[in-house]
């Protein structure tokens, strides 16, 4: 199966030189045949599975512990009001 790199790179939105082209063709046809090759796999009877080992549920008690104190939070902040946090606005047209 032939597969164009400047048509993947154009549906990814990325621009791509001539010469980029030529690298990335032959590896992205490595890589198709490759996926072709497992996929002659025979998988008859395999369970699907999420990872490929198996995951053992790492969650802990919920338990009430002393928090950190509130000043000493705030302590490092680079600006603060009253016992906020301030931060600069990040999203453009955003009104102050």
């Amino acid at each position: 199966m032939k597969i164009d790199v400047g048509y993947v790179a154009e549906l990814a939105r990325l621009e791509l030189t001539d010469e980029e082209k030529s690298v990335f063709q032959p590896q992205l046809e490595n890589i198709v045949k490759y996926v072709e090759k497992i996929s002659e796999v025979d998988v008859e009877g395999v369970e699907p599975m999420m990872h490929g080992r198996p995951l053992v549920n790492a969650f802990r008690e919920d338990e009430v512990r002393p928090s950190l104190d509130r000043e000493a939070a705030l302590a490092n902040a680079p600006a603060r009001v009253g016992e906020e946090f301030l931060l600069p606005k990040i999203v453009e047209g955003a009104e102050s």
